[in-house]
C-alpha cells in the first residue's frame, strides 16, 4: 500500500470532512455544522493520508491560548479531528500523523499539544497525560434543595436569545479565562460554535435557550439550556440539560443554578463538563442525589518542556530534577533542572544527579495543577531518587482552583 500524507488542501475538504463523520458512525451533520467546522479549519494545520483519490485517514492542530497555572496563556496546538478509515486500521496510518503533528508544532513554536480523547487509551504511548478531569450530574431537583450565599437575590436574571447576547456572553467568558488553568482562549468563529444547535442532536428536547445574568445593568453570567419531556404532562416529567453556565461572582452563579433547579415542571437536572471543584456541590443539601460522576477531559502533552515548565508557575518553591523519558519525542530525554515559584520558573538542561525520573506523560498529567505528581507516584509512575523531592515538587505544582475545559473541540 502507497499513502500520502500530506497536509489539507481547500478542494479537498468535503471529502476529508466525510472521511471524519464515517469514522465517527457515519451520522450526517447539518449544513450549519458543516458550514462552521469548515470556516474554523486552520488548513495549515490540517493533515489527510490518501489513498489514491479516497482519504483515509485525518487530523487537525487548531491554535489555541491555554491558561496555565499563574495565569498565563500559553500557545497549544489544539489536536482534533483525528481519524482512520477502518479500511485501513493497523497500518501505522495514526502513528504517522501523531509524528509529523509533533515535529510540525514544534517548528511552529508551541510549546504544549492539547486533545480531547474519544478513546482516551489511545494517546497515552504518544505522550499526552490526563490534565483535567470534570463532573458530569444529574440531580433530582425535587428533592434536593439549594442554600445560596448573600447577595444572590441582587442579581436579576432574564430571558434572551442566545444569538442577542452573544457578545455580552462571550465578554463574561473572556474575563474568567485568566482564572482558572485549562481554559482556552476562544479565537474569532468560536463564539459561533457555542450557539450550534442542530435538531439532528436535540434527543427530542427543546432549541437552546438562554437566561443572563445582570448586575447593575452589566451582564454578569450567563446559561444555555434545553429542556427535554421525559415523562408526560400529568407532573413533573420534565428535564433540565445544561449546556453551558458562566458566573464572573459566587452570587450569580448560585443565581444561575437556583434558576435552573427551580423551572416549573422539571424534576431532573443534567450538567455534563462542570469543574470538579464548582461551588454548586457544597449548596446542595444532599449529594447522594445528585449523582456525579466523573470523567477525562484535556489531554497535554509537552512537545517542549523546558518551554512549557517555564511558562508557568508554581505554588511553593521548587527546585527539582527531572530525568524525563520521552521515547517519542526524543529532544526531551534527559535531565531538566526547573527552579521556581509563584513569580516564574526556569527549566534548562543539567547533567546534575536526577530527584525525579518520569516519563513525559506524566508531567503532562501533572502540568496544570490538577493531578498529583505525588498520586503517580504511588501508582508506580513516578519515581522518587531524592527524597523529599516529590513533596516538593507536588506541592509546587498543584493549582488552588481545580484546571478544566469549558468546551471541546
Amino acid at each position: 500500500m502507497t499513502t500520502d500524507l500530506r497536509v489539507l488542501r481547500q478542494p479537498e475538504w468535503d471529502t476529508w470532512y466525510d472521511n471524519l463523520v464515517r469514522a465517527f458512525g457515519g451520522v450526517p451533520e447539518s449544513s450549519e455544522e458543516r458550514e462552521v467546522m469548515n470556516a474554523l479549519t486552520e488548513y495549515d494545520r490540517f493533515l489527510g493520508i490518501w489513498d489514491g483519490d479516497q482519504c483515509v485517514g485525518t487530523a487537525g492542530a487548531f491554535s489555541f491560548r491555554v491558561t496555565v497555572p499563574g495565569g498565563t496563556s500559553v500557545p497549544a496546538a489544539g489536536i482534533t479531528m483525528v481519524s482512520v478509515a477502518a479500511t485501513h486500521r493497523r497500518r501505522g496510518l495514526l502513528r504517522s500523523m501523531m509524528r509529523r503533528q509533533l515535529d510540525d508544532i514544534r517548528s511552529w513554536g508551541e510549546p504544549l499539544a492539547v486533545l480531547t480523547a474519544s478513546e482516551p487509551v489511545i494517546y497515552g504511548r504518544f505522550g499526552y497525560g490526563i490534565a483535567t478531569h470534570q463532573y458530569n450530574v444529574e440531580i433530582d431537583t425535587t428533592r434536593v434543595r439549594l442554600s445560596v450565599p448573600p447577595g444572590t437575590d441582587d442579581v436579576r436574571l432574564r430571558y434572551a436569545a442566545p444569538a442577542d447576547v452573544l457578545d455580552a456572553c462571550e465578554a463574561v467568558y473572556a474575563r474568567l479565562v485568566p482564572g482558572r488553568p485549562g481554559m482556552l482562549a476562544r479565537r474569532p468563529g468560536w463564539d459561533r460554535a457555542m450557539l450550534l444547535d442542530p435538531e439532528s442532536e436535540r434527543d427530542g428536547a427543546s432549541p437552546l435557550q438562554c437566561v443572563v445574568a445582570e448586575r447593575d445593568d452589566e451582564v454578569v453570567g450567563y446559561a444555555r439550556y434545553r429542556i427535554k419531556q421525559d415523562g408526560d404532562h400529568r407532573g413533573a416529567g420534565f428535564t433540565v440539560r445544561l449546556d453551558q453556565l458562566e458566573a464572573l461572582d459566587p452570587a450569580t452563579h448560585a443565581a444561575l443554578w437556583r434558576f435552573l433547579f427551580e423551572i416549573d415542571l422539571t424534576s431532573t437536572l443534567h450538567a455534563l463538563a462542570r469543574p470538579v471543584d464548582e461551588a454548586w456541590q457544597h449548596m446542595v443539601s444532599d449529594i447522594r442525589r445528585c449523582a456525579v460522576r466523573m470523567r477525562d477531559a484535556l489531554h497535554v502533552r509537552l512537545v517542549d518542556v523546558g518551554a512549557a515548565l517555564e511558562a508557568r508557575t508554581y505554588q511553593a518553591p521548587v527546585d527539582v530534577v527531572f530525568e524525563v523519558e520521552d521515547v517519542f519525542c526524543p529532544w526531551n530525554e534527559g535531565r531538566w533542572r526547573l527552579t521556581g515559584d509563584t513569580k516564574g520558573a526556569t527549566c534548562v538542561r543539567t547533567s546534575d544527579a536526577a530527584d525525579l525520573a518520569l516519563s513525559v506523560r506524566e508531567l503532562g498529567a501533572a502540568y496544570l495543577g490538577g493531578v498529583s505528581l505525588a498520586s503517580l507516584a504511588a501508582a508506580g509512575r513516578v519515581r522518587e531518587l531524592r527524597q523529599g523531592a516529590l513533596a516538593e515538587a507536588s506541592v509546587g505544582f498543584s493549582s488552588a482552583v481545580a484546571p478544566w475545559l469549558p468546551h471541546g473541540f
